[in-house]
């Protein structure tokens, strides 16, 4: 049994009652729980009977680990009871604890209500990716430029060459780690060597020796930022790039098609299915966006922090994969761990919000999870992770089945959104909307 007292800032204090029974059992599950903690004169450890260590520690030596056992099921029923949903752990104080029962208080942080604005019908610009036959001859050059080959030439060096050269790098006389190599490829005008490097090859010939002097960059690591270095390099082959014809024998050549309009035709039917997936999500988020901005909600700096934290641990994990952690990444970009909590203040704000307004927009549509549905995604999850669905079905736990649920509910009010988007050119979209007209003036 449960009361309810609104406070500010859509915080509520709930005062919850358990009953004597309830928590008398509780008080035996903690006596058989924590018997063994009490030395009794006379019984082995842990055989003490539970009356002979009350009257020995005190009738409330249980109570303690007795809440703990009770006061979690008697709060999740008082929500439920209050049709409350809490975002935030509760502050607890017990009232009166004994014999009779237990009462405490638990004050916690509620979601949010949101007032919902328009959300049906909204004007979307309508967003141009359809595919251009450059775009379709840009993926049949990269397919090209993987099948080139390079030969070499009897000439000096010119940008654009591939060249094959032994180098020895030192500064001040010595030599370094890292900066000897032979046989090494590099194309002149990259820019994948020192700044000046490459250019100082310009001219060379296969078979001639050459001191090229460089400065490392400032920014370069330690030791060498900064240093004046002297490269001894041999150039030993000059190469040009040699691409494919752009012919039938190409397509057979990289593909299964047997000529160059079929592989083109099957470019732009991916393309084409690509450019639709991505003109849906623009309008989806556009959609959304403006959903979003037209409610009002207040949101608790507990879901920010939440969310701050959630894409903080993402940064860590895709940083991680790197071989960095993110207190290096904190130093690298001179900042500190609040800097960076507060530079992503802003989009986790957004996207608290974004989630609330969804759910909103689910529940006043009344949309539900069905059976078939959570087949329908159960499914796809294991598509996903090359189980079967009934492999992948037998290790979802219950917060996996509500994670699932959400995601459902989430997809349709999203759909409910976009569903009703009325789309309009951009020259419609940006055009003042007409000044009415005047009226005639009556005549003097």
């Amino acid at each position: 049994m449960a009361t309810i007292e609104k406070l500010e800032n859509n915080r509520a204090k709930l005062t919850i009652s358990v009953s004597p029974e309830a928590f008398g059992a509780a008080v035996q599950k903690a006596y058989q729980k924590t018997a063994s903690r009490y030395n009794v004169p006379g019984f082995r450890k842990g055989k003490a009977p539970r009356k002979v260590i009350e009257s020995m520690y005190g009738e409330s030596s249980f109570y303690e680990e007795a809440f703990e056992l009770v006061w979690g099921e008697a709060y999740d029923a008082a929500l439920a009871e209050q049709k409350l949903t809490a975002v935030d752990k509760p502050s607890l104080d017990i009232t009166t604890i004994g014999a009779d029962g237990v009462v405490f208080t638990a004050e916690v942080q509620l979601k949010p209500e949101v007032t919902l604005g328009a959300y049906k019908k909204l004007e979307v610009p309508e967003p141009d990716f359809a595919v251009k036959d450059e775009e379709v001859m840009a993926e049949i050059e990269k397919e090209r430029e993987k099948s080139a080959r390079f030969i070499e030439v009897d000439r000096a060096v010119e940008n654009g060459d591939r060249v094959i050269l032994d180098y020895s790098g030192s500064v001040n006389g010595e030599k370094f780690d890292g900066g000897t190599a032979e046989d090494h490829l590099l194309v002149i005008g990259s820019g994948s060597f020192i700044p000046g490097f490459e250019e100082q090859l310009v001219g060379l010939k296969a078979g001639e020796e050459k001191d090229i002097n460089v400065k490392f960059p400032e920014e370069y690591s330690a030791p060498l930022a900064g240093k004046d270095a002297v490269f001894a390099i041999k150039l030993k082959a000059v190469q040009v790039k040699e691409l494919p014809a752009l012919d039938d024998e190409f397509a057979k050549d990289i593909s299964d098609f047997d000529t160059l309009d079929a592989l083109k035709a099957d470019k732009k039917a991916k393309m084409d299915e690509k450019a639709a997936k991505n003109r849906q999500s623009a309008i989806e988020n556009i959609a959304l966006q403006k959903a979003a901005d037209n409610a009002i909600v207040t949101l608790p700096d507990v879901m920010v922090e939440r969310q701050i934290n959630h894409m903080l641990r993402d940064i860590s994990y895709q940083l991680s994969r790197s071989g960095l952690s993110l207190e290096d990444y904190v130093k690298y970009t001179g900042t500190d761990m609040n800097g960076l909590k507060e530079s992503y203040r802003a989009e986790a704000t957004a996207r608290v919000k974004m989630q609330l307004v969804i759910e909103a927009i689910g529940e006043k549509e009344g949309v539900a999870c069905t059976d078939d549905d959570m087949k329908a995604i159960i499914a796809e999850y294991a598509d996903g992770s090359g189980k079967s669905a009934e492999e992948f079905e037998k290790t979802l736990k219950d917060d996996d089945r509500e994670y699932l649920s959400d995601n459902v509910l989430a997809r349709k009010a999203v759909k409910i959104v976009t569903d009703s988007v009325v789309l309009v050119k951009d020259d419609a979209a940006k055009k003042p909307a007409k000044k009415p007209a005047k009226k005639a003036e009556p005549k003097e």
